[in-house]
């Protein structure tokens, strides 16, 4: 599969069969990533009122629309074009410095064998029953930016926790990023030895079973948009 970090929350997904499954799209004019050109077959979004994370509707195609808190509050998970989604509840951070917080859902799904979490909005340490939900992952698209969403030692503890394959950074403050509210990705990697760290130098990068680490690895993308 091909991983694809468009900005924010937002990746593009596509799958060896040509399935592209976009997370988390973002509206351009407060998140400040340029708008999303990608189409997409499914579109996932952790809640339907966070303008950071529930742009389904500026994503070019006719994509099938998930929103992952509706399917956690109701069926738990759905095949969609073959991909199987799971999703489970998630709230933003209670002591949330901007307004109250709202609730979001965390999801995971398999493409290509490969089985990838996105950590949608949530802003507190995790409980047991969600990190259960995220065993087994191969690839975690994780929150690396700090409050409002999770802290960075409740996302280490995390991740030490359920030992993902690939930690894919994501929601940290950038150049292009315009709210100036969240740490830059040299705080997050401070958590981990240079030795585990790998700079694409890219945007996108080709993923596969065969070529998975043995042991954790954090993979550094740029931004596409």
């Amino acid at each position: 599969m091909k991983l694809k970090w468009l900005g924010h929350a937002a990746f593009l997904i596509t799958s060896e069969a040509g399935t592209r499954l976009i997370t988390d799209p973002y509206t351009p004019e407060t998140a400040g990533y340029q708008p999303i050109t990608d189409e997409a077959d499914i579109v996932i979004i952790s809640s339907d009122n966070d303008s950071f994370h529930c742009r389904a509707d500026l994503i070019p195609g006719q994509p099938i629309v998930i929103n992952a808190l509706k399917l956690a509050q109701t069926d738990k998970q759905r095949n969609v074009r073959g991909i199987q989604i799971q999703a489970i509840e998630a709230m933003e951070a209670l002591n949330h410095q901007f307004h109250d917080p709202d609730q979001n859902g965390m999801y995971r799904f398999e493409i290509d064998g490969l089985h990838i979490g996105h950590l949608g909005d949530v802003g507190n340490p995790l409980t047991a029953e969600q990190m259960e939900f995220f065993q087994g992952m191969d690839v975690l698209l994780a929150l690396a930016g700090g409050h409002p969403t999770l802290e960075l030692d409740d996302l280490k503890t995390l991740i030490d926790t359920i030992e993902p394959k690939i930690v894919v950074p994501m929601h940290f403050r950038t150049l292009r990023y315009k709210p100036r509210n969240t740490f830059w990705i040299e705080t997050f990697l401070s958590f981990f030895d240079d030795k585990q760290v790998d700079f694409v130098c890219n945007y996108e990068v080709d993923l596969t079973v065969a070529t998975l680490p043995t042991s954790t690895r954090v993979m550094v993308l740029t931004h596409s948009q």
